[in-house]
């Protein structure tokens, strides 16, 4: 049954993620509550969309505050990846229509990681460069220019974040900002960590850029509550969605954004699956796509297994040797911050070694799995060490097999 505006959704209660303390109120209520509240904090509130689940979630609380607070229309931006399907497209533009909503839709050569290739490790759509291997026409609605968005060299364009946050809403302008964005933190251990940092206002996040924050109203949602909203609710919703469901992808693996990351790159086979005509446009578009379909899931793209170390060489100067060979520099240097930014956080919590291969029970660190992170990238963070740690290592024989490598590693002068 849909609910009308103002009445209470049946969903589960809402929580924090900092012990996990339920709120007593449902996650509805509470994500309008934190959108007030954004109001409040700042002089210019703005939707950054995706037109995936989790944005359409935030777009339509915002959309009932922005309401209830006479601050309609309500800004809302898009960044189009180009690398998208006909039926997110046709969403987006739905929702643009709308009388209550101004929509700005950026098509941009915003920077992208292609985790696919190791030659070419960023991809840039509607790069006016790449012209001619566009995967899909240029929207009638697109915003192809942005003040201050550097177009050339390649190297020199801005990621998205990036261009949000500096470019979008210039503080001369709208003065302090926060963009709503639909993070939420069961997704993964980095966005839970997000909002572990403080008790209060744990949903506002700071940005580097001054005057300019983040606000992730909808982050204690589930993905059932993400779900059960639009049907209560009424909400319109991106389509794309059914197909992947037809295709037999349960609800965690659809997705709807380009997936050359580290991360999503997983899920390129659903592309092939569920758009056919788009993907053959996507394996000329982003280099190694292809062989990413293929192989994303195994050694090749440093899943599951450890790369192959040389006999003779441990795992540490493996490591190093693994960064030192990457080809771009600014890749390498990415690697190895990576690389000392995760040493860095085993250190913050314990002052045991880093052994060889056994992982350490508190952090999940090893140097055989900063193997796997430096072989693979992930310039994002977003393959946290927390997710395979804890319930799977923090018993006796973890703790065992921990002692024993680094017994090992010792005798042998790798400690």
């Amino acid at each position: 049954m849909n609910a009308t505006r103002g009445e209470t959704l049946a969903l589960p209660e809402a929580m924090i993620w900092w012990g996990r303390q339920e709120l007593g109120v449902n996650v509805w209520e509470a994500a309008l509550e934190r959108t007030r509240h954004a109001y409040l904090l700042f002089d210019h509130v703005v939707v950054s969309f995706s037109g995936g689940k989790d944005s359409t979630a935030t777009l339509n609380v915002a959309l009932e505050v922005a309401r209830e607070l006479d601050r309609l229309p309500l800004r809302v931006v898009f960044f189009d990846e180009e690398c998208i399907s006909h039926l997110t497209e046709e969403y987006v533009r739905r929702v643009a229509q709308l009388d209550e909503i101004d929509l700005e839709w950026y098509c941009l050569p915003v920077e992208h990681r292609n985790a696919c290739s190791a030659e070419e490790p960023f991809w840039w759509p509607w790069a006016p460069e790449a012209r001619d291997l566009w995967v899909r026409d240029l929207p009638p609605e697109a915003i192809t220019d942005l003040d201050g968005f550097p177009m050339e060299p390649p190297s020199a364009r801005y990621s998205v974040p990036s261009a949000f946050e500096k470019l979008i809403s210039p503080h001369a302008v709208y003065g302090n900002t926060c963009a709503l964005m639909g993070i939420r933190a069961d997704e993964s251990m980095t966005r839970r960590r997000a909002v572990s940092n403080k008790r209060l206002d744990n949903y506002v996040i700071p940005t580097v850029t001054p005057n300019y924050s983040k606000v992730y109203p909808v982050y204690d949602w589930s993905a059932a509550d993400v779900w059960t909203a639009p049907k209560q609710m009424g909400w319109d919703y991106n389509r794309s969605y059914d197909l992947l469901a037809m295709h037999g992808f349960s609800p965690s693996q659809q997705r709807i954004a380009p997936p050359f990351g580290e991360q999503p790159m997983g899920d390129l086979h659903q592309w092939s699956a569920c758009f056919p005509e788009l993907w053959a446009r996507m394996v000329n578009r982003v280099p190694g796509a292809a062989c990413g379909a293929r192989y994303a899931r195994t050694e090749l793209y440093s899943y599951g297994e450890a790369p192959a170390k040389p006999p003779g060489m441990n795992w540490q100067d493996f490591v190093h040797r693994i960064v030192a060979d990457q080809q771009d520099p600014a890749v390498r240097r990415a690697i190895a911050h990576k690389i000392r930014t995760m040493a860095k956080r085993h250190y913050g919590k314990t002052a045991d070694p880093i052994a060889g291969q056994a992982r350490h029970p508190y952090t999940g660190m090893s140097w055989e799995y900063l193997a796997t992170i430096a072989a693979r990238g992930d310039l994002k963070d977003r393959r946290m060490i927390m997710e395979v740690a804890g319930s799977k290592l923090l018993n006796d024989a973890g703790w065992a097999a921990y002692r024993a490598d680094v017994a090992r590693c010792i005798a042998q002068g790798e400690i």
